[in-house]
């Protein structure tokens, strides 16, 4: 208590305080430092009870009791000591030294990553120690696959294996394919992915009820309202619509040829006219749906040479 007293209230309000002698210099020259000086410690016990309004006798009490006890505490408080492996070598230069000739630092070595121990001179848990002489060590993450410590790199060094890794005497901890079980660990509306340690399930094609893989070629049966053609499951409401339009397209182009023929009876100049333009639109319509897409600015191109080779 009365080191936290000393410690949180006396040590912050005074941490800015100096000599008032007006030569800084020449004062710490001569008297030591402010921070570690007697002054100081006078200075913090005559505030101690200075803004106490109840109570105020009994805090004074306190105070000229422990008057010896509080002097103490604050001479081991002003006591900093160096960290350990100071000044070359300071926690074997795999750490940082909590501290830094603060009071509010423990003076313990805190490690970096992957090391361990009080002065940060072994290797943590599912690190190896991959070098090591008189002035450095040097400690490596183990394998993926291995469960805790390990002896040397790779898959090799482990001396267990995590889950979804199997050991091998020979090669180590080696990748276990939960995919090719008997039994899919999958939904039966996903397939299995195998990965490093694990593996994912993914959703299986819409037009499939039950894959194998991706796409609709890995279906194991269609969905409803899909059929297997060429080993493919078909939307067969875009099957209907494909024929219906195949069927008008060649209704529109009888209709057309008849209308030619009837006005073939009226005038046979007017019908070579229109049965020229028919055949130039039901040539030109069956290559632009038969052929494979193009960019739109060649369309035109396209269009007006097969309009030039109609009437050629």
């Amino acid at each position: 208590m009365l080191r936290w007293i000393v410690s949180c209230w006396g040590l912050e309000r005074t941490s800015k305080f100096k000599f008032e002698g007006g030569d800084t210099a020449w004062e710490e020259e001569k008297l030591g430092s402010y921070a570690t000086s007697e002054v100081r410690f006078v200075e913090i016990q005559e505030k101690l009870c200075s803004e106490v309004t109840i109570g105020k006798d009994q805090c004074y009490n306190l105070l000229e009791e422990y008057d010896e006890s509080l002097e103490a505490c604050y001479t081991l408080e002003k006591e900093c000591m160096p960290c350990p492996g100071f000044p070359d070598n300071i926690c074997h230069n795999n750490g940082h030294c909590k501290g830094s000739g603060t009071r509010k630092g423990d003076g313990k070595c805190h490690c970096d990553r992957g090391y361990a121990g009080d002065y940060c001179d072994k290797c943590a848990n599912s690190y190896y120690e991959s070098y090591r002489d008189d002035k450095k060590l040097l400690c490596s993450e183990c394998h993926i696959s291995c469960e805790g410590d390990c002896t040397k790199a790779g898959a090799i060094g482990c001396t267990k294996c995590k889950s979804g890794w199997v050991l091998d005497k020979e090669k180590g901890c080696l990748d276990l394919n939960e995919c090719a079980t008997s039994k899919s660990p999958c939904s039966p509306l996903q397939f299995c992915v195998n990965n490093e340690g694990g593996y994912r399930c993914l959703d299986c094609d819409r037009s499939c009820a039950g894959c194998t893989g991706d796409g609709p070629d890995m279906c194991v049966n269609c969905a409803s309202g899909y059929y297997k053609k060429d080993n493919i499951c078909i939307d067969a409401s875009d099957e209907s619509r494909k024929n219906f339009v195949f069927y008008s397209r060649y209704l529109t182009y009888m209709g057309l040829c008849i209308a030619t023929f009837i006005i073939l009876n009226k005038s046979t100049y007017l019908a070579a006219i229109v049965g020229s333009c028919v055949a130039i639109y039901i040539s030109v319509s069956e290559y632009m749906l038969n052929s494979a897409p193009t960019p739109k600015k060649n369309i035109e191109h396209q269009v007006a040479e097969q309009v030039l080779k109609a009437f050629n």
